[in-house]
């Protein structure tokens, strides 16, 4: 392959560190990343050859052109509030336009939300809006999809899984499918894609599809224990409880969110694979079962923080 230079703008975050994690194996990638500071970066990562950390703000676009100068493409891995999202990536893309970068693959990494109305699940307006963005502009817009993050739902933050009972909880019917893929697998496609420069548009990947029954068979298959299954209502009784917390206060979008995800996802709304997956791929799945075959039973709930922590030359 030829040489590429790939600019990863948030490098030091949990996914801008997978990222780097799978393109530091290719040698013919020259790597640029942006940030605001060099925590969560090794030392020699500094000194390499093959990688260049420019510090700045998000909002400083003269810093942001420079970081972007020479790129053949940017993938942005910022997460934050709308500021950051959309402010920040729109400095980003601008930058791109100028200095002549051919893609951009804009931090979606998440469900389909081109099938939602703004307001439904917050955090993706910012997306959308970005979508938007990049359709006025002569950058080539890139948008990866992969459903949710492994690690994250089965984290705290959704209470799906309750690590002292080892329980399963769940919305719904229990057949109902969760479309997931772990921050590395996401990362290793993200790569892939940033690595082909005729990708661009819309590309989808999903390491496993699973409702909870299948996973509790999942877990049990691996540690040989079975998971207790504790349904908390119905799909009506998950929008009942979502609207209730959501008009109780609006502004207050993290008593509401996990039920927001859960509803939206579970429905099928913003199902991933109602289309195909990017053809060509050769990044493997990575499923439940292989998910908890590389995680003892106790380390699942706290497998989120340890996210990009492995990062070596």
């Amino acid at each position: 392959m030829d040489t590429i230079t790939v600019g990863i703008a948030g490098i030091t975050g949990k996914f801008g560190r997978c990222i780097l994690a799978r393109l530091l194996r290719n040698p013919g990638v020259k790597i640029r990343g942006y940030c605001r500071q060099f925590k969560n970066l090794p030392i020699a990562l500094l000194h390499s050859d093959n990688v260049q950390i420019i510090k700045g703000q998000s909002d400083d676009l003269q810093k942001v052109r420079t970081f972007v100068t020479g790129c053949d493409v940017v993938i942005c891995c910022y997460l934050g509030a709308p500021a950051l999202m959309v402010d920040g990536q729109k400095v980003l893309i601008d930058a791109c336009e100028l200095e002549g970068v051919p893609r951009y693959i804009a931090s979606d990494y998440s469900l389909d939300y081109t099938k939602l109305e703004y307001g439904q699940i917050p955090p993706k307006d910012a997306m959308k809006d970005i979508l938007a963005y990049l359709e006025t502009k002569k950058v080539e817009g890139v948008h990866v999809m992969i459903g949710a993050f492994m690690e994250t739902l089965l984290s705290p933050f959704l209470g799906m899984y309750h690590a002292s009972s080892h329980t399963l909880n769940y919305w719904g019917a229990g057949d109902e499918p969760w479309e997931v893929t772990t921050y590395q697998n996401a990362a290793d496609f993200v790569a892939s894609v940033a690595l082909d420069r005729d990708a661009v548009g819309f590309h989808r990947f999903i390491g496993d599809s699973k409702s909870i029954r299948q996973i509790a068979e999942a877990f049990e298959e691996v540690y040989g224990r079975k998971p207790g299954l504790n349904q908390y209502g119905d799909m009506k009784d998950l929008y009942s409880r979502l609207e209730e917390l959501r008009q109780k206060d609006p502004s207050n979008i993290f008593s509401y969110l996990g039920f927001a995800y859960q509803y939206y996802a579970q429905t099928g709304q913003t199902a991933v694979l109602q289309e195909p997956e990017t053809a060509g791929v050769t990044v493997p799945h990575v499923t439940f079962e292989d998910f908890f075959r590389r995680h003892t039973l106790e380390s699942i709930p706290s497998c989120i923080g340890r996210v990009g922590s492995n990062l070596a030359l």
